[in-house]
């Protein structure tokens, strides 16, 4: 894996296989969708900026719910087929540098919501230039996620160059250590079902960080 995309490329191909496994009624870890409403997000979220702003702004939610709709509505293999190819070719995510910015950890995250989606589901075995990727870019997202938590949050990696390691993304008292593989503290923070995974800290600080909204 030498591209600087090729963790996102590798995610994007292994979740639209799984997609077309698992079908469109599939359920997922995201927020109630099943597989159709969540490939449909992410063609939306690459191939319609007029609406994708709807994910961050409350005032363009209704437009994007409906484009949404729309996108979700197309042949259940047309759509995995759009979502397999990527952003057109006007988009600036083509370039490989902004791809692995942007979609690195959105499709491994992803990719996992339907993997983790239903009853049986274990962790899989990261190789090594996963793991490395993965945590290039998780303090950034983690600070980013954890922006609004109300107690402080750490990183311990367990896998990786960084392992043994901790690093703060964000400060308060009291606070939560994550301790465990990267893959399983980058879902803790998008608030995903994880395993082998240990939060330390006081109870009422655990509860605040597994509860906030992310």
């Amino acid at each position: 894996m030498n591209a600087p995309n090729a963790v996102a490329r590798a995610e994007r191909a292994a979740l639209a296989d799984l997609l077309l496994e698992v079908g469109p009624t599939a359920p997922t870890l995201c927020g109630g969708w099943d597989a159709r409403d969540l490939a449909a997000h992410i063609v939306l979220r690459e191939r319609r900026p007029d609406a994708a702003g709807g994910i961050l702004l409350g005032v363009l939610k209704t437009r994007m719910e409906r484009v949404q709709a729309a996108l979700a509505g197309q042949p259940w293999e047309q759509l995995v087929a759009t979502l397999r190819e990527g952003p057109p070719s006007w988009s600036p995510v083509r370039m490989p540098a902004v791809d692995a910015q942007v979609n690195t950890i959105e499709f491994f995250v992803h990719h996992e919501d339907v993997r983790r989606g239903g009853a049986d589901w274990t962790p899989r075995a990261l190789d090594e230039a996963t793991v490395e990727t993965l945590w290039k870019h998780a303090a950034t997202t983690g600070k980013f996620l954890a922006r609004a938590c109300p107690v402080g949050v750490l990183l311990a990696p367990g896998d990786g160059p960084a392992a043994g390691s901790i690093v703060r993304v964000r400060a308060g008292i009291p606070e939560v250590t994550l301790v465990g593989p990267v893959g399983e503290i980058v879902l803790s923070l998008f608030g995903r079902v994880t395993q082998g995974l240990e939060i330390q800290g006081p109870a009422s600080a655990r509860d605040a960080f597994l509860a906030y909204p992310r």
